[in-house]
């Protein structure tokens, strides 16, 4: 196994590791789970990079890199909404865009077309990433404000993350729509 395979196999194995940090409350328990979200999203970035630099990409890094980045976002997602930090609506509206560019590049698979990340999409996922982390250290702030009834649409804090998180949804479903219009042919009924 490669570097850039070995890396992402590490943002997977780091995924239970964030998710217990989020929901388990000990001491510091945000900031962990800030630390190796962080991690992992490095991972990311690096991962990609050197395979790319070092013609080291592989079947087996196609399919579990793009896995990986769906684990981990789902995962922050359902978390901050398990913990009421954000709107689930958005957390609703980003997994069925994630379900529908998977069903697309099953669907075109089957062409032997393969789906590259294109611009909007790693824009998406940078913001994304971006907004988890900023709402994590809103978190490691005002951790008195987590969970407790004022944190509604009238607490300061409750904006930020949903202007945080409905900026992840608006590029998520831009990106969506580019893919679905991209590949549409693949998928067209009336054909």
């Amino acid at each position: 196994m490669n570097l850039p395979n070995k890396l992402t196999v590490l943002r997977v194995a780091l995924i239970p590791f964030f998710m217990v940090a989020v929901l388990c409350y000990f001491p510091g328990h945000m900031i962990w789970a800030l630390v190796v979200f962080a991690l992992a999203s490095i991972t990311d970035w690096f991962d990609g990079k050197i395979a790319r630099k070092n013609n080291l990409v592989t079947t087996f890094g196609k399919f579990l890199d793009p896995l990986a980045d769906k684990l981990l976002v789902m995962t922050a997602l359902i978390c901050f909404t398990f913990e009421r930090l954000i709107d689930p609506v958005a957390v609703v509206l980003i997994l069925g865009r994630e379900f529908m560019v998977t069903g697309l590049r099953l669907v075109v698979a089957k062409e032997g077309v393969v789906v590259a990340a294109g611009i909007w999409g790693k824009l998406k996922t940078a913001f994304t990433m971006i907004a988890f982390i900023a709402i994590m250290i809103l978190q490691i702030i005002y951790p008195d404000a987590k969970g407790s009834p004022e944190l509604n649409w009238g607490h300061p804090l409750f904006l930020i993350n949903e202007a945080l998180i409905w900026i992840s949804v608006i590029l998520t479903m831009i990106s969506g729509g580019i893919y679905l219009k991209a590949y549409w042919k693949y998928i067209d009924s009336s054909k």
